[in-house]
């Protein structure tokens, strides 16, 4: 051994280290206007061809396929193959639930490939006296028992996010985790007017973790395959399939007239991913999504492509990953997500404080695909409408952005009921 042989190794290391760490590190996130660079918008109606689209016959057979290929492949990434099994059972049942209110069903749901397997609970309300009546489907971030205090919902077994403010310990749900999410949750606003609520745990779909070793990604998995292919899909793909997966019950239940699929946060980017894959949702909502959801990617404004897939790199697929730091290669944005969905009822929502998840960026992106619901003759948010608090905007596609932090509350909820009511029965 050398007399600097001892030093020269750990200077090598942290020489290492500190590349890679200036390699890897994120730039600051960006809360100022000023500083948001210039972009260019895509167009939703010129092709990657550069032919220009004038009606909704053109964008249906040549503009609409290339711009959901691309997201499929790149941004969400793609389901690799058919199910070989599906299965459903109604495994606890109420007509008199919630002091009289509601029609409890609890469902239970299998899914079977190459001889593995996954289960999920679905859990529904529907309104008594409505036997035809329209449903809100969405995700939970924590049971379906935390959504209401009905003592006979069922509490899942899956793996869950620690939280001690509700009081999710080792992993585990519990009794104690009963109702803790009830304000997110207007279940008798909405039996009130007349809809149903159905809902799923997403842990049990897929465990919202960076391990493709559980959840609904293994069963599709080749001999000594460990995690999808570049061009696969990550979690939020896999949320939306199980968001289809509830609706192959939800359509053959012959109490409910339609679906509209909601989503908040990361689910809200499931949720409208999931709009976009499934034409058999009526209506779709995103609440407070954000990067990969409804906001702008170009604008670099709040959370960035970068930070979202360095602090959650199970998202998106693989392929996205390219794209981190450098949102002004993308050949498309988030307005084109949104366009997918017309001409179908879209509702995106913000709150002013939630920085994070670019309100801005959010009510720009329903503006810029308003173009696209245009072709159908379908209204949504024009050039001459103004981003205010409190303010609606509740066309075929409508935005909201109000007061308060990244949440759902009841304006929320009130909002969205008045505008199913329009548009989405």
């Amino acid at each position: 051994m050398t007399p600097n042989q001892t030093t020269v190794k750990p200077l090598f290391l942290l020489l290492f280290t500190l590349i890679t760490s200036a390699l890897t590190a994120q730039p600051e996130a960006n809360y100022d206007e000023t500083k948001v660079p210039k972009f260019s918008v895509p167009d939703p109606l010129v092709t990657f061809g550069g032919e220009a689209i004038t009606d909704s016959q053109q964008w249906e057979e040549k503009r609409k396929l290339e711009i959901y290929q691309f997201f499929e492949k790149q941004i969400y990434g793609k389901v690799p193959a058919l199910l070989d099994e599906y299965s459903f059972k109604v495994i606890e049942q109420d007509n008199n639930a919630l002091g009289g209110k509601a029609q409890r069903k609890q469902i239970a749901v299998g899914i079977k490939k190459n001889n593995r397997s996954l289960n999920f609970n679905i859990l529904l309300y529907l309104p008594i006296g409505n036997e035809n009546a329209p449903v809100f489907l969405g995700y939970n971030f924590h049971g379906n028992h935390t959504v209401t205090d009905d003592p006979n919902v069922i509490i899942t077994e899956a793996w869950n996010e620690n939280n001690e403010d509700l009081k999710i310990r080792n992993n585990k749900a519990t009794e104690a985790s009963r109702g803790v999410r009830m304000n997110r949750w207007a279940i008798d606003k909405m039996l009130d007017k007349g809809y149903g609520i159905a809902t799923v745990y997403y842990g049990e779909i897929d465990p919202d973790k960076n391990d493709f070793s559980d959840g609904l990604h293994s069963l599709f998995y080749e001999e000594g395959q460990t995690k999808p292919k570049t061009n696969e899909w990550g979690s939020i793909a896999a949320w939306a399939y199980g968001l289809s997966r509830a609706m192959d019950y939800l359509e053959n239940d012959t109490n409910i007239s339609n679906v509209i699929v909601f989503g908040h946060s990361r689910l809200g980017k499931a949720a409208l991913w999931a709009g976009a894959t499934d034409l058999r949702f009526a209506g779709v909502i995103g609440n407070d999504s954000g990067c990969g959801g409804a906001a702008l990617s170009k604008r670099k404004f709040g959370e960035t492509i970068g930070q979202i897939n360095t602090s959650f790199p199970h998202w998106f697929s693989e392929s996205f990953k390219k794209y981190s730091n450098k949102e002004e290669m993308l050949p498309v944005d988030q307005h084109e997500l949104l366009a997918l969905i017309a001409p179908r009822p879209l509702y995106v929502a913000s709150a002013v404080e939630d920085e994070w998840a670019d309100p801005k960026g959010e009510f720009l992106s329903a503006q810029y695909a308003t173009k696209v619901y245009e072709l159908y003759d379908k209204k949504g948010i024009s050039s001459t409408d103004v981003q205010e608090v409190n303010h609606p905007i509740k066309q075929t596609l409508a935005y909201h952005m109000r007061s308060g932090k990244h949440d759902v509350t009841d304006y929320d909820w009130d909002q969205y009921i008045a505008w199913a009511e329009t548009f989405a029965k």
